[in-house]
């Protein structure tokens, strides 16, 4: 190709610019180069066929040439025909040993089978008087899978004379045509024939290729498909873009984590596996039988009394031995508010690594699930806060219709008529501890189902609702800038036509170009984008609502008419 643009006409020019290439490349010296010579013919004459001319094995290297000589024309010639698209011209001369041929011995060991060698045999015009070459042409002496065929080439004299390769091709089919040895061959015999033989074969080769090319193509069109996928969409040059493709990754990776607990994905089962056996079996735990026992419901209800004894009942006793049992369910209560924290951690991460779209941001991946532990630890504490405050108002008021319908008879130990000692016997004692026993269980009860009530609504159900809230809050914080009153910039000019005439007004309370957000695809992300600015800007709904860029989607925004 060092002459891509040169035209040639006439042959001999070629033949002088290939020979003086040659020298350029490797010198007036017989040495051989691996850099190819590159010529295009083009004739209505001749066939569709890319031939490579490689240069002949030899035995010996001769003067100047390197002792290596032998062996590089061999790795040369081994590198193109061990290719199993290439088809193989094994020449030999007729005139000497077709079993010494160097030709047909490399190309039986990169082609055993023969499927893609043809035999060529040359210089049949030069065979000593009274041989021929019809056996070898015929396959009786060495057969090939296809037809041998010979060719009768230009001598050194016929090239000297310039003898053209029309002259040379007609005198090529008068030799067979007239020769008794193989006049009954000329039809296969000759360089023309070989160029049609070879330009069929190929076109067959090329048919029988083409289903595994097309296999080739879609595997890899496939495989380049996914590996875009996995890139993702192109990187937005300006920040509405960045915006809107920040926008749309975040909501891509929270509707994965809610189907998680809607349970389209796996995970949010585990949730309720904490309510049904983790919680009650903590609860059962519970040693209330320790916190009543005879010595500590004395202990108690004595020093609740102080120096004056109980007259009826020993109220102040029973609200301490209730409120120290009742205590004891705030550990499972915050127990069941971690468990729960851990499993939305958990689906937090899975929903992540199903996000492929976080894949291509590897910094925003980090940012985003930063901004979703932090939320959670928030959900957290208030879950708790919330759970807590539960139990604590079972301790801060009593149910008292359960203890007026504790009987005062004189069977039961109920008459205040008794001495103090048999107010503080085992009897009465028992009896005391059977009734706050009672009572906790039943608060236990309630509090094992009021409980999963708390969780879900300040943690499951705020998780599903506004996990990256906070993380749009921070967002929106860098890409909107309210000035101090001392340098108002103005927002956006807003058009309206009203009676015919166009009205001007200019907002310079804040930093924030309306039409250049809401020029992004997604209309219904950048109206909840400015539904979330406008709690930042009071001012901001009025231009908003001025701007006519909503008239063009055709929507009704919240609070106005489809005439506005």
């Amino acid at each position: 190709m060092h002459l891509p643009r040169k035209k040639f006409t006439d042959f001999a020019a070629v033949r002088k610019e290939i020979s003086d290439e040659t020298d350029r490349e490797t010198g007036h010296t017989k040495q051989i180069s691996s850099v190819p010579i590159h010529l295009s013919i083009f004739s209505p004459n001749v066939v569709n066929l890319t031939l490579v001319d490689l240069p002949g094995l030899t035995k010996v290297a001769i003067e100047g040439q390197p002792e290596s000589i032998v062996q590089d024309i061999e790795n040369m010639v081994r590198a193109f025909i061990e290719k199993p698209n290439c088809i193989i011209l094994a020449i030999s001369p007729a005139n000497q040993d077709l079993a010494t041929s160097d030709a047909i011995k490399i190309s039986r060991e990169v082609d055993p089978k023969g499927e893609r060698t043809f035999g060529v045999l040359t210089k049949i015009d030069l065979m000593d008087k009274g041989t021929n070459a019809v056996d070898i042409l015929e396959g009786k002496a060495y057969k090939l899978q296809f037809p041998w065929i010979g060719v009768v080439n230009r001598s050194q004299a016929d090239i000297n004379k310039s003898v053209d390769m029309i002259a040379a091709r007609r005198r090529e089919r008068e030799y067979f045509q007239n020769s008794p040895e193989y006049s009954h061959l000329a039809s296969r015999m000759g360089s023309e024939h070989l160029g049609k033989m070879l330009s069929k074969h190929l076109e067959s080769v090329i048919k029988s290729r083409i289903p595994g090319l097309q296999s080739l193509v879609s595997k890899t069109i496939i495989d380049l498909e996914a590996e875009l996928s996995r890139l993702g969409k192109p990187i937005a040059a300006d920040a509405g873009g960045k915006l809107y493709t920040i926008m749309e990754i975040c909501r891509a990776f929270d509707q994965n984590f809610k189907e998680h607990l809607d349970g389209v994905r796996p995970g949010g089962d585990k949730i309720y596996s904490v309510f049904d056996s983790q919680l009650p079996a903590a609860l059962k735990r519970l040693q209330f039988d320790k916190h009543l026992s005879m010595e500590n419901v004395r202990k108690l209800i004595t020093e609740a009394d102080g120096y004056q004894p109980h007259l009826i009942a020993p109220e102040q006793g029973y609200r301490r031995l209730i409120d120290s049992c009742l205590v004891s369910i705030k550990s499972p209560a915050e127990a069941a508010v971690d468990a729960v924290h851990s499993i939305l951690k958990d689906l937090v991460h899975k929903a992540m690594s199903e996000t492929t779209e976080l894949k291509q941001y590897p910094t925003l991946r980090v940012e985003v699930g930063n901004a979703a532990i932090e939320s959670l630890e928030r959900l957290r504490e208030e879950s708790k806060k919330a759970t807590l405050q539960l139990v604590d108002m079972e301790c801060g008021y009593l149910t008292v219709e359960f203890f007026r319908k504790l009987p005062q008879d004189i069977e039961k130990g109920g008459n205040p008529t008794h001495s103090l000692f048999d107010r503080y016997n085992d009897s009465y004692l028992r009896r005391v501890g059977s009734t706050v026993l009672s009572y906790v269980n039943v608060t236990c009860a309630s509090l094992r189902n009021s409980i999963p009530k708390s969780v879900v609504y300040c943690q499951v159900r705020e998780a599903k609702r506004s996990l990256l809230d906070y993380f749009f809050t921070e967002l929106g914080k860098k890409e909107v800038s309210i000035p101090t009153a001392k340098s108002p910039l103005p927002v956006a000019n807003c058009n309206k036509m009203e009676n015919g005439k166009s009205r001007q007004r200019m907002n310079s309370a804040n930093n924030l170009s309306i039409r250049y957000i809401c020029s992004r695809s997604n209309w219904l992300s950048c109206w909840m984008r400015i539904q979330q600015l406008c709690s930042v800007v009071p001012t901001l709904q009025s231009d908003w609502n001025c701007t006519g860029a909503h008239k063009k989607r055709s929507m009704l925004l919240p609070g106005r008419s489809s005439g506005e």
